[in-house]
């Protein structure tokens, strides 16, 4: 028994060490980066390749240099819209508060890097 006891002491350690590991790995991500995957933009967006819409880097080489692009990309999110990129719309995220859709858009148009 006590060997049983030991090898599921021994399970939930290592179980334990590997969900502390990703978490630690998520503290480090950017804050704009955590945003996007926790209100699924991914499932449309990735950071260097296209999906359903352009990929993030392809956003931030459209709007590299203009000043207004910070404003128009927080309200093309949070109002959702058409036909910059395509023929299918990018949903509204209105329940997504400003501060988490700018956190979005500025790790965007910052190329959306990663630590």
């Amino acid at each position: 028994m006590r060997g049983v006891a030991l090898v599921i002491s021994a399970l939930l350690v290592g179980a334990l060490a590997g969900a502390v590991v990703p978490a630690a790995r998520a503290a480090d991500a950017p804050r704009g980066q955590l945003v996007a995957n926790a209100n699924a933009c991914m499932g449309c967006h990735a950071v260097d390749r296209k999906l359903v819409g352009p990929s993030f880097q392809q956003i931030a080489a459209k709007y590299k240099g203009d000043a207004q692009a910070p404003a128009k990309l927080s309200r093309k999110v949070k109002d959702g819209g058409s036909g910059v990129w395509g023929m299918i719309p990018m949903p509204a995220h209105q329940s997504m508060s400003d501060a988490d859709i700018r956190a979005v858009v500025d790790w965007v148009l910052a190329g959306a890097p990663s630590r």
